[in-house]
């Protein structure tokens, strides 16, 4: 039969992008419930304004400060989701925007007989940051804070081992459950290649003799009952859920067989009412295999606070604030990134406008050469307006 998927709102398994109980579409439902099936979409459009300074542009060969400038659409997923047997949750979602193995976005299949223990297998979400584990679409800026998405910089040439500290979508297997709605947990194994690789191309290491894969967890305390992954809803004015977390992880021989990289990150998230609070701190190791001969290793961090405050049932005010130890703590300097931002909701059509200004500022640098590196790739004031349907 073909329901509103607000009659079944007992449907709720998160799924990155839109979920079984959302109330946008419809699903098909056997009589017992026991089988699920809702398909969905999501596009989001863009225009971009991106300024770079003239530290890493020649002008010999005419490079402009303002570049990456434009329209853009960065998802444009289809997909579907539901459930099978009363047990399984599944998923799969494409994004026609992308290129490569990142067009395959998610496709899994999640065994959970009970809540305190399921089992997840296919393309999902690694399990590390809030920001990359909040569901597409309902994050507080229309970008992710740079801290997490810029690659780290090395004082080598080697145009293969450019590491970020977030992690994102990627091949595996993972053990998770939420015990007396409260405690959750995610330990998993992926291939950490990331979202644009479906392939097993993995080897095992030379050096500790294991498997080349990703090593991930993450522990969850919820003392207001399971939060719900989202950094603002204008369908949820009323009420009160927090998260603390804690997270780690190894990449053995990331980066083409070129370093070992280890994660942590600490996170916590409010919604209370109108308003969302977030903050996380992560940092990450990365030492080079003994096959590059390279004795050295780096140490990098990074970190954000943000809020989100709904001054109407409509209207969405956000601010954010990004730190990041881009250049390793070796040399020392920082990239201090401010944020604001306005989101305009309109349920009704499932639609939503999102808008931010970031400036780029770098602080704490020995020297000027360093500070010049800091920001290379990196746009010092961007601009961002977004428009997003889903159904």
């Amino acid at each position: 039969m073909l329901s509103a998927v607000s009659a079944s709102a007992q449907y709720d398994s998160e799924n990155g992008v839109v979920t079984i109980a959302d109330e946008r579409g419809f699903i098909f439902q056997s009589k017992s419930g026991d089988f699920v099936f809702k398909p969905y979409m999501l596009v989001q459009t863009s225009v971009n304004f991106n300024w770079y300074d003239d530290a890493g542009l020649d002008p010999a060969y005419n490079q402009d400060n303002v570049a990456n400038s434009g329209f853009a659409i960065p998802y444009a997923v289809l997909g579907f989701t539901g459930k099978a047997f009363g047990m399984v949750n599944f998923n799969l979602s494409i994004n026609a925007a992308a290129s490569g193995g990142a067009i395959l976005q998610q496709a899994w299949a999640d065994i959970c007989p009970r809540p305190e223990v399921g089992v997840k297998i296919g393309k999902f979400k690694t399990p590390f940051t809030h920001a990359y584990l909040t569901t597409l679409g309902e994050t507080l800026f229309p970008s992710l804070p740079t801290s997490l998405t810029a690659s780290v910089i090395m004082p080598y040439s080697l145009n293969a081992v450019t590491p970020r500290i977030g992690t994102g979508f990627d091949l595996g297997v993972e053990v998770h459950g939420l015990v007396a709605n409260r405690f959750g947990y995610q330990v998993g194994i992926f291939n950490g290649t990331g979202a644009n690789v479906n392939l097993a191309n993995k080897t095992f290491s030379d050096d500790w003799h294991i498997p080349s894969l990703l090593y991930a967890g993450r522990l969850t305390w919820q003392p207001y009952g399971a939060m719900p992954a989202t950094q603002g809803d204008p369908r949820r004015l009323n009420m009160n859920k927090m998260l603390i977390g804690l997270s780690a992880s190894m990449n053995v021989e990331s980066e083409n067989e070129s370093t070992n990289d280890m994660r942590m990150g600490l996170e916590w998230s409010w919604v209370h009412n109108r308003w969302y609070f977030g903050a996380e701190a992560y940092w990450m190791h990365v030492g080079f295999t003994r096959r590059q001969k390279i004795d050295r290793s780096f140490n990098y961090f990074g970190g954000y606070v943000q809020a989100g405050w709904f001054a109407s049932n409509r209207v969405q005010i956000v601010g954010r604030y990004d730190l990041f130890e881009r250049n390793s703590t070796s040399k020392g300097g920082l990239l201090n990134m401010p944020a604001l931002g306005c989101n305009w909701f309109f349920p009704k059509i499932n639609l939503k406008l999102q808008g931010m200004a970031q400036y780029i500022g770098r602080t704490g640098h020995a020297r000027q050469m360093d500070r010049d590196e800091d920001n290379l790739g990196l746009a010092t004031w961007s601009a961002v307006i977004m428009a997003q349907y889903a159904f």
